[in-house]
Formats: structure tokens, C-alpha cells, sequence
């Protein structure tokens, strides 16, 4: 079974099945938004949707905190074009929210 939890001091949302690790979902907070900015699933869990299902999980959390969302990531950028369950606090990807995002790697 799939479990998805947000790590805050990772900024990440993890998903786990059967308590192991599946595969994150990394983003940074700036302001009311939070920008996605990585999807990974492990290759070992690959094919099962849970990309899918991570993605949903993390967006519906961040709407529960209030946030706004960015999709910088391509896989959630193509999951909000297809599920529009999210259109209300979707915003666009800018040239600011990219320095953001750079500015808080490694």
C-alpha cells in the first residue's frame, strides 16, 4: 500500500509502499506558493501510477496549507494540464519563481 508524507525540513513529499521508500516530490515555499520542482520515482517502482498519486497527494496537501501552486517540474506541469482539480491556485511559471528554485538547490 502507498503512503505519501510531506518531509518539511527535506521540502520534499515522500511516497512509500509497504514502508519502503518509492519515490519524492521535492519543492520549495516562497511566499503563499509552493513551487514542484523534481518528481522522482525509484526505477523499482516505476509503471505503477504512483507518480500519479504522489503528485495528487502533494498538491491537495498544499491547498490544505493554503499555498498556491507552481508547477516547475514537467511531470506535475503535465499532470495539472490533464487534472484541473487544481486550476484555482495554479499559478505560472516565472522567471522568479526559476531563481527561487535555483537559488535553493544543493
Amino acid at each position: 500500500m502507498a503512503e505519501v508524507r510531506n518531509i518539511p525540513e527535506a521540502r520534499q513529499y515522500e511516497i512509500t509502499v509497504d514502508g519502503e521508500h518509492a519515490g519524492l516530490e521535492a519543492y520549495v515555499d516562497s511566499g503563499d506558493q509552493r513551487i514542484f520542482h523534481h518528481t522522482e520515482i525509484d526505477d523499482k517502482f516505476g509503471g505503477r501510477g504512483l507518480a500519479g498519486e504522489l503528485v495528487n497527494a502533494a498538491l491537495t496537501h498544499a491547498r490544505g496549507e493554503g499555498k498556491r501552486i507552481v508547477a516547475v517540474c514537467p511531470y506535475v506541469a503535465k499532470y495539472v494540464q490533464k487534472h484541473h482539480d487544481f486550476d484555482d491556485i495554479l499559478d505560472p511559471v516565472t522567471p522568479e519563481v526559476l531563481a527561487v528554485v535555483e537559488a535553493n538547490q544543493g
